[in-house]
């Protein structure tokens, strides 16, 4: 089984109690399946057990899973707790055992096509998270970099492989690739994080630069701004790539950053890293922003600026009241 990778993990997290107060979904459904502890001793229950992973309660758990990576992050041992996971999706999509509302949800991602359009030596990739749900994330990039092409259609593969659909997840980035390399254009910005993070870890364009958004914008001259921001760091960028690149752009930019929440080492994404999150599990989303929503009140936190699109559209949803902009709007105001 694909499970078997990280025995590691599951002999470590099933006796260890050390991350717990970092993981985000816990924290508000107060359950051990939340935790990586719980998730470890499904593992184990299914490693003892094969006819395990049929168990509907064990694959709910395992589908709801936040994976922010908080917890691989600032464990001491650096358990991979996040590769756990996806590997068990990969065995309950084998299994063919992977909740209905999955089967459906993955549908739309399988067999993509891309177009590309604009003319430029940047291609930007205007990934369905923005273009359905962000599209002001695009109109802020297009205000500072007007010259690009742009890449759209669906999403790369990324969606896929989280839903632990791993030989559709490689076709889709099979044609993913050939469409970027027939643009021609030697500088790729992705401005999904989860997208980003799926390109860069699978070396899938060895041939072309790869940025996140503020990578490209901190190339550029953007005029300096001025006001105090509270940023909410992307799972991906922060805890799966060790990029730190938003901050550093609104810091070059001027602006004041003030930390939110309790601590640096929390997430507060809402989900970004299970990225589907917000659409098969409306109701965990919605007690994550409510969590949110409570700090931003209780230590007063103005403009929330957001690197992800998925949390962008998360707090819309469930907190409207709250001001949140994303790193490209910030850079052009």
């Amino acid at each position: 089984m694909n499970m078997d990778k990280h025995l590691d993990v599951i002999n470590a997290c099933r006796y260890c109690f050390m991350c717990r107060h970092l993981a985000p979904l816990a924290l508000v459904t107060g359950k051990e399946t939340d935790t990586p502890r719980g998730r470890a001793l499904i593992a184990d229950q299914i490693r003892m057990n094969k006819e395990n992973l049929k168990n509907q309660d064990y694959v709910q758990a395992l589908y709801q899973a936040d994976l922010s990576g908080a917890c691989r992050t600032h464990c001491v041992s650096s358990y991979d707790e996040v590769g756990l996971v996806l590997e068990l999706r990969k065995d309950i999509v084998d299994a063919g055992v992977q909740p209905q509302p999955v089967k459906d949800f993955a549908q739309q991602f399988i067999n993509p096509s891309f177009t590309i359009t604009g003319e430029g030596d940047v291609l930007y990739f205007n990934h369905p998270c923005i273009k359905v749900h962000a599209p002001e994330m695009k109109t802020a990039f297009d205000k500072l970099a007007p010259k690009h092409k742009t890449i759209e259609g669906n999403d790369c593969g990324t969606a896929l492989q989280i839903l632990g659909y791993q030989k559709q997840a490689d076709e889709a980035a099979e044609k993913f690739v050939k469409a970027v390399k027939e643009s021609g254009c030697k500088t790729l910005v992705v401005p999904q994080p989860a997208a980003f993070h799926f390109i860069k870890s699978k070396n899938l364009l060895p041939d072309v630069k790869v940025l996140n958004t503020a990578e490209f914008l901190l190339t550029l001259d953007i005029p300096k701004k001025s006001g105090t921001l509270w940023p909410i760091d992307s799972d991906f960028l922060k805890n799966y790539q060790k990029n730190n690149a938003p901050r550093k752009l609104l810091e070059k930019l001027g602006y004041k950053l003030k930390e939110f929440g309790i601590t640096h080492e929390e997430s507060y994404t809402c989900g970004e890293g299970s990225m589907t999150m917000v659409f098969l599990y409306p109701e965990n989303v919605a007690k994550l922003v409510e969590r949110v929503r409570e700090f931003a009140e209780r230590y007063e936190a103005g403009t929330l600026v957001v690197a992800s699109p998925y949390t962008k559209l998360a707090l819309r949803t469930y907190a409207p009241e709250l001001d949140v902009i994303s790193v490209e709007e910030a850079a052009a105001r």
